[in-house]
């Protein structure tokens, strides 16, 4: 049974951090591509950021050089780091393993507000 299990999110305000994590089970972990997704209300599902098995990155304009996504084959796990946040950041984060099939977390809620 495949699981991704995201943690880490919350309420922080303008310019503050937020660290998420991707705990994965089930799945060969260093076989897949892994990517961090997000939703805001109302709006489509756009992608963050990317790291592929082999760990190289790729980011969405909107968050070049303020996030930063990792992964730690040993632990199964990957995160994103969240810096300089701001409100248009806020919405449900998913975390998604890709290698022929897509596995998806169950989304873990990033609001930025003073």
């Amino acid at each position: 049974q495949v699981q991704l299990v995201e943690s880490g999110g919350g309420l922080v305000q303008p310019g503050g951090s937020l660290r998420l994590s991707c705990a994965a089970s089930g799945i060969i972990f260093r076989f897949y591509d892994m990517a961090w997704y997000r939703q805001a209300p109302g709006k489509q599902r756009e992608l963050v950021a990317t790291i592929t098995s082999d760990g190289r990155t790729n980011y969405a304009d909107s968050v070049k050089g303020r996030f930063s996504i990792s992964r730690d084959n040993d632990k199964k796990m990957a995160s994103l780091q969240m810096n300089s946040l701001k409100p248009e950041d806020t919405a449900v984060y998913y975390c998604n393993a890709n290698f022929h099939i897509d596995y998806w977390g169950q989304g873990t809620q990033v609001t930025v507000s003073s």
